[in-house]
């Protein structure tokens, strides 16, 4: 029997163990019986941010992003499509910095498109300025 990683569910919040063995095969949530991953950023903001950040056991790469910015508007295909590249094995996450002005302020997120990736709770990388997907998923590999 392999080590269950803790998953927090992006529908109801809950948190998942699920088997290491088991994180491709499109895992569902024990209380509400979503799917862990659906190979879409998730949107965090002020609520849930921490949950997500500190509760996952595998990294969390959160785009700092604002609906006026340009380059994230131009980035957010190519974030979507390195989410479908990067789950099971990170948490692919969105937070709308003029919605979440406190946690913007709280990682000094000072310009925008901000690729922040997050391990066991910690910020363990950091990134500014649109990318591809290619760049967003070798990034992200190569800093977990």
């Amino acid at each position: 029997m392999s080590n269950g990683i803790h998953i927090v569910c992006p529908h109801c919040e809950a948190i998942n163990r699920v088997p290491a063995d088991k994180l491709g095969d499109q895992p569902t949530c024990g209380k509400c019986k979503y799917l862990l991953f659906s190979g879409h950023p998730l949107e965090l903001n002020e609520s849930n941010f921490e949950r997500h950040i500190s509760r996952n056991d595998i990294p969390v790469l959160v785009d700092f992003w604002a609906p006026w910015c340009g380059p994230c508007q131009m980035m957010a295909p190519a974030f979507a499509q390195a989410a479908q590249r990067l789950e099971p094995n990170f948490r692919v996450a969105k937070l709308n910095t003029e919605e979440a002005q406190m946690l913007a302020g709280r990682f000094n997120i000072r310009s925008i498109p901000t690729l922040a990736l997050f391990k066991g709770g910690r910020e363990v990388a950091r990134q500014t300025g649109a990318m591809d997907a290619n760049g967003i998923v070798n990034w992200s590999r190569s800093k977990s």
